[in-house]
């Protein structure tokens, strides 16, 4: 039966009903003899209606609502498939519930749910997506069980992946799983019907997984197994580019990957491959290993070009200069590339003629463009070194014209040490300021007490010593010794006062005026109180003893009072001492005066004796 006639057979309506009439029979006449006004008039043919109809009914079959049953696609409109399960009348399903099988067509087999066998206008209502969602999941593990292939419509997508519609059950296809290359533009998916393979089921949560990936590696396992089989080391073969990462690129060799290491892109330093390969970019490639056994291919496309090193000029030599890009750094140095694939190393310490030990990366970074003198080349290791430092004149070489000893120099702070202050006459030049020569009168413990990095300073050259390049400097031979003119201002004997600024088991440290620092022990020390002095405190100290070959000045607090008192007990003494001895001396002449007076100096007693009386 045609389409056509499937479509007209629908549109031929049963007529309705009308009084019953005797009619001639026509069923046994000739065609030409036919009675067409008694047919189209209901006229009787000597058979009953009813058992018309009784025959009729035993023709079709019998539905019962509520249940699957398999149908015949009759016709596939935009809107509506119609679908013939046995019944009188057909059944309509809107086309929607058959999008995921856009290749539908007519005398398919289908199955369906019997909604209604009839509704109030007499239609047989059906319906494919029930039908489907009631043998879903039995189908589904069906499939699973037997790794059987299913057709799935891809519905939409989400986050890493796409949900695809199977037997009316949305699964699950993540994006690893789509293809065996990777997908940049998910959604030229979506609406599309595709085959795929149930790779998981979790029957608690009725999730499903599906996988499109896998039918392809199956395809490919046979693929790839021969193409390992016929492949050689050296053998030259074309290949898209499929992936790009940060390690590599990987390559389709018509069924199976191989793996371009960063390293064997280009004979030069490749930061990101994709600055040598795009993706989908057809290129020859070599092969240069693979494992059978794991199927790992490794391959190499700069091996197809000559090394940059055998085309390096002949006429390159030691002492040359080059120019070239830094392309690595370390702190041990910079690489600089002067060719594709030749790079030579600028040693930290081929960078600057200064003596510090410094990091490379305080001179150079990636990406400058540097002139260098070569030091050394080695065209059979492949090895290079090369100097910056050298473009300049070594400072050394004229120090005594421009630094003779005497002169004086302003200098920066490097570092310090222990023993002394590392100074920086200019790139190249540093000398050596001892810790004794920083200062006459100040006792400096350790550098940074007297200055920082990074100062200035006025130095003066004390010696040079050119073979060990090492320069030694003063800062207090700067200012004349004041030691000579401060002795006779700090006598022995003479006070001054002076702040306590350190104390310590041994003593104190004073300072004094110009500078001067002295010392005290604990018991020089005592107040006149009886208590201790504090550090901040500012008192009087009595000079006990003034050494200018030594540069020391010992100092006494306690003398300064203890000595007053010794000498008011020295002049009390000396005072009763004297007061005795004038006492002996009026005692003989007292005596003298009585004796006389007895002898008869009678004038005299009188006139005593009278002024007694008159008082």
């Amino acid at each position: 039966m045609s389409n056509e006639t499937k479509v007209a057979a629908q549109e031929v309506e049963v007529p309705v009903a009308v009084e019953t009439k005797k009619r001639k029979s026509n069923a046994s006449v000739a065609i030409d003899k036919f009675d067409w006004d008694a047919f189209e008039q209901d006229t009787d043919y000597g058979v009953s209606k009813e058992v018309v109809e009784a025959k009729y009914s035993e023709t079709l079959s019998s539905v019962i609502e509520n249940e699957v049953v398999e149908g015949t696609v009759v016709a596939v409109t935009k809107r509506e498939v119609l679908v013939n399960i046995g019944y009188k009348s057909e059944g309509i399903i809107p086309v929607s519930e058959f999008r995921y099988n856009p290749e539908l067509a007519v005398g398919d087999k289908v199955e369906v749910y019997v909604e209604n066998a009839e509704d109030k206008k007499g239609q047989l209502v059906l319906s494919h997506k029930k039908a489907r969602s009631l043998r879903s999941w039995d189908r589904v593990n069906e499939a699973f069980d037997k790794d059987e292939i299913v057709k799935g419509y891809i519905k939409c997508r989400t986050k890493g992946g796409m949900i695809v519609d199977v037997f009316g059950i949305e699964a699950f296809l993540p994006g690893s799983q789509i293809d065996v290359k990777p997908i940049r533009d998910y959604d030229v998916f979506v609406n599309k019907t595709m085959e795929f393979k149930i790779v998981k089921i979790n029957h608690e949560f009725r999730n499903v997984v599906v996988s499109h990936k896998a039918l392809i590696e199956a395809e490919l396992e046979a693929q790839k197994a021969d193409i390992i089989g016929k492949l050689e080391k050296g053998q030259v073969l074309e290949g898209t580019v499929k992936n790009i990462t940060s390690y590599g690129v990987f390559i389709d060799l018509g069924g199976v990957d191989g793996l371009v290491h960063i390293t064997d892109l280009s004979w030069g330093r490749v930061n990101d491959p994709k600055e040598i390969v795009e993706l989908d970019q057809k290129l020859n490639v070599v092969i240069l290993d693979f494992d059978e056994s794991k199927k790992r291919i490794a391959l190499g496309l700069k091996q197809l070009t000559p090394h940059p090193w055998d085309a390096l000029s002949e006429e390159l030599k030691v002492g040359d200069k080059v120019t070239g890009k830094v392309v690595v750094m370390a702190d041990y140095g910079a690489f600089v590339e002067i060719a594709a694939g030749v790079e030579g190393l600028i040693h930290v310490s081929e960078m600057s003629w200064s003596q510090h030990l410094r990091s490379a990366q305080d001179f150079l970074k990636v990406g400058d463009d540097v002139e260098a003198v070569i030091l050394t080349l080695d065209r059979n290791e492949r090895k290079m070194s090369l100097g910056i430092k050298q473009l300049k004149a070594d400072p050394w070489m004229e120090i005594e014209a421009k630094y003779p000893v005497g002169s004086q120099h302003n200098a920066k702070v490097r570092n310090f040490t222990n023993f002394g202050v590392f100074v920086e006459l200019e790139e190249g030049v540093d000398g050596l300021i001892h810790i004794s020569d920083l200062s006459w009168t100040k006792k400096v413990k350790h550098p940074s007490e007297f200055t920082q990095v990074g100062a200035q300073m006025d130095v003066v050259v004390l010696d040079i010593d050119k073979e060990n390049r090492r320069l030694s400097l003063g800062h207090k031979q700067l200012e004349n010794n004041p030691w000579e003119a401060l002795q006779t201002q700090f006598a022995d004997g003479t006070e001054h006062e002076g702040t306590i600024v350190e104390i310590h088991e041994k003593g104190a440290v004073i300072k004094l005026a110009n500078d001067i620092e002295g010392f005290a022990t604990p018991k020089h020390l005592v107040k006149e109180d009886g208590s201790q002095a504090q550090v901040g405190e500012t008192l009087t100290f009595k000079v006990l003893e003034f050494n200018k070959d030594s540069k020391r000045v010992f100092l006494s607090h306690s003398r300064t009072f203890e000595d007053v008192a010794k000498a008011e007990a020295r002049e009390a003494k000396k005072a009763q001492a004297a007061a005795k001895r004038t006492k002996k001396e009026e005692t003989p002449a007292i005596q003298n005066q009585a004796a006389s007076t007895s002898l008869g100096d009678n004038d005299a007693l009188a006139a005593l004796k009278a002024m007694m009386e008159n008082k």
